[in-house]
């Protein structure tokens, strides 16, 4: 299809709407007219209340103030992840931002480290990286000339409203309606325009589906086809409710493994988001709500609701004319809050792609290319916590422990465990600090460390990791306590 785009159409809201929309109204928006179709009827997802350090990249990029953007999200600070449960019943870690130690040329640092646990030098991997050590100090600043690795808990329906601000302000025009026809070009099969309820039809020349789960475009309209990963990840229910606060909001969100599945919970500066995934197999909806109940603090906000899904992905994200952005492109689930990095991530590549000049076979198989790289490795990832794990206890975990697992997963933890070694690839957003935090948590410890690190006396090794824990640790003690800092940082934009 050779014609320029000028008219985008975005078809749903949501966060992953209206992330989209304020980033092509803002920054391709002179060359652009971005419509934006939501009911107002059809509810949205809304439980995606954490998220990793990835979107300050797009808040960076959006001019985003982030004092004023937490204060209208109650959102809080966000160092990692606290794991319980996990590994067996009663054995919790945490997978926190940041990096581990200091490398050399030839190593990471969990080989200097794994030389000092066999000699008894060393205490847990956590103390070596500042933002573990502030997830269980309580402590967190945004400090200039510093590295931002963090990220925020935050009100998923107060964000999309606060980006549908911004992208209204850049020129976004927003049409309410429900879709009731996707209408395609007879020549071609791209689509040509959406017919609204109200007979009022939606012309455009590119079309991004934001439609949630349906896939009312790029499945209902294109039949893109879908790739199952239930085999793999066979939680498909998550039931969701809000509490009030009890005790102070710490920087880390909790995910608590279960009978078969786990609970989160997310501290907000208001309230508590908390939730429960689980497999339907092995335990109904009701039995769930009542498990979710009886391990909730406060008292409720709302209702539960329960939330179906299927884990997988789109055989292809961007088909002809339509680019499906949010979950209508796939879901893993949420346990390391990527799903709002995927939105992102797709919309910053589509961005690096745009099709100004008309689309082009080229550009949408790299597109499609580099969006199945990245959901592959995240995918690979969110396995590992299921499948290395001590819990025999329950008939869903005895599955995960037994399952199968990707070739791609299994040579990954052959390797760490054989040489203590990681991989990076091209597209993949979990580095080698996460992988080694997660497979050291769940109970998996290399057989060997790298050579390297005998070239160093006991005495270096000793002082090497002594220097390194202590500037952690001196680090850490100059941060103010999480929520004191929220009140400040956020004080000036609520008066």
């Amino acid at each position: 299809m050779s014609s320029q785009i000028k008219k985008v159409v975005i078809a749903g809201g949501g966060t992953a709407g209206w992330m989209c929309a304020a980033a092509l109204s803002k920054l391709l928006g002179k060359n652009l007219h971005v419509t934006l179709v939501e009911s107002d009827d059809i509810p949205t997802v809304g439980v995606g209340e954490a998220t990793i350090p990835t979107l300050l990249v797009l808040h960076k990029l959006l001019g985003i103030d982030e004092a004023e953007f937490m204060a209208a999200t109650n959102a809080t600070f966000k160092l990692g992840i606290a794991f319980e449960n996990w590994r067996d019943i009663n054995q919790d870690y945490i997978h926190s931002f940041g990096f581990l130690g200091k490398d050399c040329w030839a190593a990471g640092f969990q080989h200097f480290w794994l030389k000092g646990l066999r000699q008894n030098m060393v205490s847990e991997i956590g103390d070596y990286i500042p933002e573990h050590l502030a997830c269980r100090e309580g402590r967190f600043a945004v400090l200039a000339n510093q590295d931002k690795n963090y990220a925020f808990h935050l009100d998923a329906g107060l964000y999309a409203k606060f980006l549908r601000n911004l992208a209204q302000r850049h020129g976004c025009v927003r049409t309410e309606g429900t879709i009731t026809q996707v209408n395609l070009r007879e020549d071609n099969g791209y689509i040509k325009s959406l017919t609204l309820a109200s007979g009022q039809e939606i012309e455009g020349d590119l079309f991004i589906d934001c439609s949630g789960f349906r896939g009312l475009l790029i499945e209902q309209a294109l039949h893109t086809g879908y790739e199952h990963w239930d085999h793999w990840l066979p939680c498909d229910s998550a039931i969701a409710v809000q509490t009030e606060t009890v005790g102070e909001a710490v920087p880390y969100t909790r995910s608590i493994a279960h009978d078969a599945g786990w609970q989160w919970r997310i501290p907000l500066q208001n309230r508590t988001g908390n939730g429960l995934v689980f497999c339907s197999k092995y335990l109904s909806d009701e039995k769930a709500k009542q498990l979710l109940l009886e391990n909730v603090e406060g008292k409720l906000l709302n209702e539960p609701r329960v939330i179906k899904y299927r884990t997988g992905t789109r055989r292809k994200y961007w088909n002809k004319n339509c680019v499906a952005i949010g979950l209508s492109s796939g879901f893993i689930e949420p346990l390391e809050s990527t799903s709002i990095h995927l939105f992102q991530q797709s919309i910053v590549r589509l961005m690096l792609m745009f099709p100004s000049e008309g689309i082009n076979p080229a550009s949408v198989d790299e597109y499609n290319r580099q969006c199945r790289s990245e959901i592959e490795n995240i995918k690979d990832f969110v396995i590992l916590h299921y499948h290395l794990t001590d819990r025999t206890d329950t008939p869903f975990w005895r599955y995960c422990k037994n399952m199968s697992i990707p070739t791609t997963l299994k040579h990954r933890m052959d390797l760490f465990q054989q040489s203590g070694k990681t991989l990076k690839l091209a597209e993949e957003l979990f580095g080698e600090t996460s992988w080694v935090q997660v497979m050291l948590g769940q109970g998996l410890m290399p057989k060997q460390y790298h050579p390297i690190v005998d070239l160093m006396s006991d005495k270096e090794l000793k002082d090497f990791l002594d220097t390194i824990k202590a500037g952690v640790k001196r680090k850490v003690n100059n941060w103010p306590n999480h929520l004191d800092f929220i009140r400040h940082y956020c004080q000036a934009t609520r008066v």
